[in-house]
């Protein structure tokens, strides 16, 4: 391999590596005083929830809130209308922030070098920040991470505004991602099937779970069904 290859791989590699994630936010308060973060919004659930159906962790119901990130529900229940999240699977499990994250079509291989890289066939939505406190169930749009030290990678601005299809369900309260994440949702039933899945075994390098835990199909419907809460 030549110098010019070499380099052209550890570029893609560093750009893969700060493609998605929800890890720890590195925003300092500059970063946020020009990101506009709704404030005393109080959640309404839409008429709709979504059933996530997995193969082998059964269902997890999410409610969805328009009034707080309209953008980004839209988005989801486009996807869900089309199908566009069958066969995908929850992709990372992040143990130490308790979060299960899924949504990615590239999920759908057996290569497991390119979950978190993938996007839908429409633009990314800009963020929608809230007040709203990430808690045990609250459901999150996942996003790129911006480069640090000038590295490659989308900038803080460019990070915020990047989610497109992948979310995440945080397993217990995570303030560091408050009004950093977009919130669009909440878990009212199966959140202990998301707790069996959070604790299934993963590869420590890359939080990719050591089976594949396969999302059969996520459907919308009537949110008068499912209990109001999952606690």
């Amino acid at each position: 391999m030549n110098s010019y290859s070499f380099l052209r791989m550890v570029f893609a590699t560093l750009v893969l590596l700060s493609f998605f994630g929800c890890n720890k936010p590195t925003n300092t308060n500059a970063d946020l005083e020009n990101v506009n973060v709704r404030t005393g919004v109080k959640p309404i659930a839409d008429a709709e929830v979504a059933v996530i159906e997995t193969e082998k962790y059964g269902e997890i119901v999410v409610e969805l809130y328009p009034n707080v990130a309209p953008l980004m529900v839209e988005r989801f229940k486009k996807l869900v209308h089309e199908g566009f999240y069958d066969g995908t699977t929850f992709h990372r499990i992040n143990q130490e922030s308790a979060l299960i994250q899924g949504g990615d079509p590239l999920s759908r291989d057996n290569d497991p070098a390119n979950d978190g890289s993938g996007d839908s066939p429409y633009p990314n939505v800009p963020a929608e920040f809230s007040d709203l406190p990430f808690e045990r169930g609250s459901l999150g749009a996942a996003r790129r991470e911006a480069s640090e030290g000038g590295g490659p990678g989308p900038t803080e601005a460019e990070a915020r505004d990047s989610a497109n299809c992948q979310f995440f369900i945080t397993m217990q309260r995570e303030p560091d991602f408050d009004e950093d994440y977009t919130l669009f949702g909440r878990v009212i039933a199966g959140l202990g099937n998301a707790e069996i899945i959070m604790r299934a075994p993963v590869e420590p390098e890359t939080e990719t779970p050591a089976d594949k835990i396969v999302i059969k199909r996520i459907t919308l419907q009537d949110r008068a069904r499912y209990p109001l809460s999952s606690k």
